[in-house]
């Protein structure tokens, strides 16, 4: 059984800027039908990527195909592709119903297939009664549909999206976020969603495509960049509050796989993975350290501990914890929640560590965990 060609194909795509922001040698496969979100903080390329996508942007050299076809030159209007944005681009004086067909009017579409196509816009994004109002009269998360709508209407067979929920509260993005990607899952479309929120990454893609400096970090479903970040930074950056990195200089020489320059070695653990203790510990790697303050969020409570020679840790410890500031404490945990990284270049490393089940002693590196095909 041959696998589908991808959807989208970016092939050695490079577009820079003066100053050298932009994407570098970019390659990647976007498969049909699927919800990939590119994230990483502001200047990692990830709306390059999108803009050149859309033929917004041009790339300096490389390839970018869509659906087969060859389009790296073509204008926007060639791609066959809707884009939702953060400004919802609607008309202020006109109507939500002439806002969503305004697309389909220039095109001279019929006024029948114009009619059917706005009401299934308007049952599947919830604005059935709403057809009359104006943009001014719409709440953001109404609005906000009407832009989904909009490009719902135009029955393209890919959507880009372009950070178009950061002008919402948090309860708005929860509630739109969940719509979206209903929407996309219904209509069976092919979504691009550009995003510096990894919350938002995490709950809607099937594929997140992590950026930094204008390259793939790393990609993988949102449980590989959780559970097995690629690197320091994927660590770093994935995760709420995200994972604890620590010098291994700055740890008990007991916690040290065998093998490594602990001067050359970075420690990384997940807020919830750490143990917290406050009384005698026997650990074999206990880690003093602390309690500076911590947070209680009803379900949980976020402990803040700070460890000589480093920028700290966060401890997620269930329920109400209360500990005073000034406490002495000590961190441990399960040796195979430890995750470890190269301290020059942050490839994450796999050594058999004290506490795994692992039987294989060799200390392997993973410099190249990053794939561009999905």
């Amino acid at each position: 059984m041959t696998s589908q060609p991808p959807f989208i194909r970016i092939s050695s795509v490079s577009r820079v800027f003066n100053g050298g922001n932009g994407v570098h040698d970019l390659s990647l496969d976007i498969p049909r039908g699927s919800f990939v979100v590119l994230l990483g903080p502001s200047g990692c390329g990830k709306s390059t990527t999108l803009r050149l996508i859309a033929g917004l942007e041009i790339a300096d050299h490389g390839t970018i195909e869509i659906d087969g076809k060859d389009v790296t030159s073509a204008p926007p209007s060639k791609r066959s592709l809707s884009m939702v944005f953060q400004s919802y681009a609607l008309f202020p004086h006109l109507s939500v119903a002439e806002n969503i067909v305004f697309g389909l009017k220039v095109r001279k579409t019929k006024k029948d297939e114009i009619k059917t196509r706005l009401a299934d816009a308007l049952r599947v994004t919830g604005l059935e009664g709403y057809e009359d109002r104006k943009p001014a009269q719409l709440s953001g998360g109404q609005r906000q549909r009407v832009a989904l709508a909009r490009a719902i209407v135009a029955g393209h067979p890919l959507c880009l999206m372009d950070e178009p929920l950061s002008n919402l509260d948090a309860k708005l993005r929860h509630a739109v976020r969940k719509d979206i990607r209903d929407l996309q899952q219904r209509l069976g479309i092919t979504v691009v969603y550009v995003t510096h929120d990894q919350t938002e990454a995490m709950s809607m893609a099937d594929i997140v495509i992590l950026m930094k400096d204008g390259r793939i970090e790393q990609i993988g479903n949102p449980a590989d960049l959780y559970l097995k970040p690629a690197t320091a930074f994927a660590a770093g950056f994935v995760g709420s509050p995200p994972m604890t990195l620590i010098p291994a200089n700055a740890l008990p020489t007991s916690v040290i796989p065998d093998g490594f320059d602990a001067n050359n070695l970075t420690f990384g653990i997940r807020p919830e993975d750490l143990i917290l203790s406050t009384g005698q510990n026997d650990h074999p790697w206990g880690i003093p350290a602390t309690v500076t303050g911590s947070e209680f969020l009803g379900a949980e409570t976020f402990l803040f501990v700070a460890i000589p020679g480093t920028d700290g840790a966060t401890a997620r410890l269930p329920g109400r914890v209360e500990i005073s500031p000034g406490t002495e404490v000590s961190l441990s945990w399960v040796g195979a929640a430890a995750h470890w990284f190269d301290g020059e270049h942050g490839h994450r490393l796999t050594p058999t560590v004290p506490g795994t089940s692992a039987q294989d002693t060799k200390i392997t590196s993973q410099p190249d965990t990053a794939t561009s095909t999905l």
